[in-house]
């Protein structure tokens, strides 16, 4: 199927790893060009160069760090003409009240809640005048509330409620505001908790795939079916979904 997105121009945080460097390559395998913004500027480097290799596609890389103002400005004075902002950088720790202090707590929020919310603010006018879309990859903690992820359940939350309000603004704009909760994602960053887990609990990080036996499918979703879905739903092909949340979890 053609989503239609040939020669759109596609901002992706969080895009050096995991879902964001995998919703890049799908965006770039329908034919956008890209501007891809991490902190890591050696992951985005090569990131951006398989992408171009690959797939031809002009892709552009801004390091920055979101979790500041500074950070975030530059990657919008990057950004000029927009189509597509997708929303992705970020990762709130696990921890109970009583485990997450203040300042950890602020910190996580910078760099996610407080990251989406600037960056749709500053590129909402632009977005606007090309009828473009926003996706917010929130997390499915914001709707199933586990308390000893409470930083991360909060924002998330949040971040639905953000994601609702300003879909409902966008309509009037003629663009679309959407978000995806997925559940547990087969990345990097969640093989390294599970293999520090399954070293404190069974003396053996190699056993860190226990963990997904009682997943859904006996597994956590492919980065790549995250993406999929984020370019679906920023196509024209989904041009009538705006203030939706959708939740990949494999139906847990």
């Amino acid at each position: 199927m053609d989503l239609q997105l040939r020669g759109k121009k596609a901002l992706v945080t969080g895009a050096s790893q995991g879902i964001g460097r995998e919703t890049a390559v799908v965006l770039a395998e329908e034919g956008c060009s890209l501007l891809l913004a991490s902190r890591n500027a050696e992951r985005l480097e090569e990131a951006a160069h398989a992408i171009r290799a690959a797939h031809g596609v002009p892709v552009e890389t801004v390091a920055a760090d979101l979790s500041v103002e500074a950070g975030r400005q530059r990657v919008v004075a990057a950004a000029g003409q927009l189509d597509l902002l997708v929303n992705n950088a970020g990762a709130i720790p696990s921890g109970s009240l009583q485990e997450i202090d203040n300042e950890t707590w602020q910190r996580a929020w910078e760099l996610k809640v407080f990251g989406y919310i600037s960056l749709s603010r500053s590129l909402y006018a632009g977005l606007k005048a090309r009828s473009g879309v926003i996706v917010n990859v929130i997390g499915s903690a914001g709707e199933a509330f586990p308390p000893d992820y409470i930083a991360g359940t909060t924002g998330n939350a949040a971040l639905m409620a953000f994601t609702r309000a300003l879909g409902k603004e966008a309509a009037r704009d003629g663009m679309r505001v959407v978000g995806i909760n997925p559940g547990p994602v087969s990345t990097p960053r969640r093989e390294h908790k599970s293999r520090a887990r399954a070293e404190r609990e069974f003396g053996d990080a190699g056993r860190w795939r226990e963990y997904d036996a009682a997943l859904p499918y006996g597994r956590a979703a492919l980065a790549r079916e995250i993406a999929g879905a984020v370019a679906f739903l920023a196509s024209p092909r989904s041009g009538y979904t705006n203030g939706t949340i959708l939740t990949i979890n494999g139906g847990a």
